[in-house]
């Protein structure tokens, strides 16, 4: 099993009020200089989020929510200092409630 930190909002949050996109694409050019694996997801809907461990969790964040989901710890606790009105945390993937971490429930 993998521990998987993550950082949830509404999706309107980070996907409209906070422009996310060049923090992403810069990290994605220095994963490739350093010819590093991606580490980390934006999932919009997550489905961990129904595991019933974090229904506490669900029940703060505006519906819908996205994630930001790493096996990095200290990205998502940069991100948290960066970002207001967010929760964090961490589960362990694959289990009996999570099977995939970062399985979105959007309607594509």
């Amino acid at each position: 099993m993998q521990t998987y930190y993550y950082l949830v909002a509404s999706q309107r949050f980070l996907r409209e009020e906070e422009d996310l996109d060049e923090v992403f694409a810069e990290r994605v050019r220095n994963y490739q200089e350093q010819q590093k694996e991606i580490d980390f997801w934006f999932v919009d809907r997550p489905a961990f989020l129904d595991a019933p461990e974090l229904a506490s969790v669900k029940a703060k964040i505006p519906q819908p929510a996205t994630a930001i989901i790493s096996t990095n710890k200290q990205f998502i606790t940069w991100f948290k200092l960066r970002l207001e009105f967010v929760a964090t945390g961490e589960f362990q993937a694959p289990s009996a409630t999570i099977s995939d971490p970062i399985t979105s429930l959007a309607i594509v």
